[in-house]
């Protein structure tokens, strides 16, 4: 986050890096300038005008509405606000419209779901979705160091952490967060849920399998999505290629396609193997690729920040930003 923050040039006098009481003191650059982490208490006595939160579920459950009455409009990368129907669950390139200055807690969606969202929203505007089909392909990165830990030590033999039930380098895993009741994964449903929410559209019937694969960083994702009305391939390209955050690399005659080294360290959506379901009328096939760590988490909230201060939502221009 700090250095998307610093690589948009964000508009901002003074970052406040705050982490739990056994981190305090320690400090972090960003713009070539130190700043001590303070802890979450001293933090909302700051009283800044955004916090970003990336520190898990129980902290933002407990802290975010700390910050919210101190007048802080908290930006959250966890699960915790996400479906609650009092909260916004906001990426910017589809429904920042719905912004308020009294929305104090905002949710930032989980990461296979805003890439895949960036890439239909436009399409859904067009020709109106029945019903997606996804299948995700998600890097260990997602699962945070002790997944990328994992692989890499099974990559060079050592048998050490553990962050999966099976080993990940040279395998594929159709197992991502906990099952529920249903025998869907606890990430499937959230692309199910949030999808929903975010398109402003609980008539689109989503099912999805989510896959831990051994890449390092970026998602990938196999998406089959069919419509109310019927479409030209040339004009859902057109469409794509119009559209905010989207890039596409669609020429398979010349092996063009987006893959995750593709997207690594970058804040776009990329698209290809555009094709008509020759299976259904009114289908289309995607394959949609994001940094999951970016545009998947980190970015798309300093993208809401942005929409924030560009729309005076907090009251102003910004004094100071959290990350917590």
């Amino acid at each position: 986050m700090l250095r998307v923050l610093e690589e948009r040039n964000f508009p901002v006098d003074t970052i406040i890096p705050v982490a739990s009481e056994r981190s305090a003191g320690m400090e972090v650059t960003f713009k070539g300038k130190s700043y001590k982490v303070i802890s979450l208490a001293d933090a909302v006595k700051a009283k800044p005008d955004i916090a970003l939160f990336s520190a898990g579920g129980s902290v933002s459950l407990e802290w975010a509405p700390r910050f919210a009455e101190a007048g802080t409009t908290v930006i959250d990368n966890s699960s915790a606000w996400r479906m609650d129907k009092s909260k916004k669950l906001v990426v910017p390139e589809v429904n920042a419209h719905v912004l308020t200055s009294s929305d104090k807690i905002i949710a930032n969606p989980n990461c296979s779901t805003i890439q895949m969202v960036v890439a239909l929203n436009p399409l859904h505007k067009k020709y109106n979705i029945k019903r997606i089909v996804v299948s995700t392909y998600q890097s260990v990165s997602g699962t945070g160091q002790k997944g990328v830990a994992q692989m890499m030590e099974e990559r060079s033999g050592k048998n050490g952490t553990k962050a999966y039930p099976h080993s990940i380098d040279m395998n594929v895993i159709p197992h991502i967060d906990v099952f529920l009741n249903n025998d869907y994964t606890k990430e499937e449903m959230k692309m199910v849920n949030e999808t929903k929410k975010i398109m402003g559209d609980d008539t689109i019937r989503v099912t999805a399998t989510t896959v831990r694969v051994p890449v390092k960083g970026g998602h990938s994702e196999a998406v089959n999505v069919e419509f109310e009305n019927d479409f030209e391939i040339d004009e859902v390209k057109s469409l794509l290629k119009q559209s905010q955050g989207i890039v596409i690399m669609d020429t398979p005659s010349q092996n063009i396609y987006p893959m995750p080294k593709d997207a690594e360290g970058k804040d776009e959506v990329f698209v290809g193997r555009i094709r008509r379901d020759e299976s259904q009328p009114k289908t289309l096939n995607m394959w949609i690729v994001a940094d999951n760590l970016r545009k998947g988490a980190a970015t798309n909230a300093v993208q809401i920040a942005e929409y924030l201060v560009k729309h005076s939502l907090t009251g102003g221009k910004l004094h100071s930003a959290t990350t917590v």
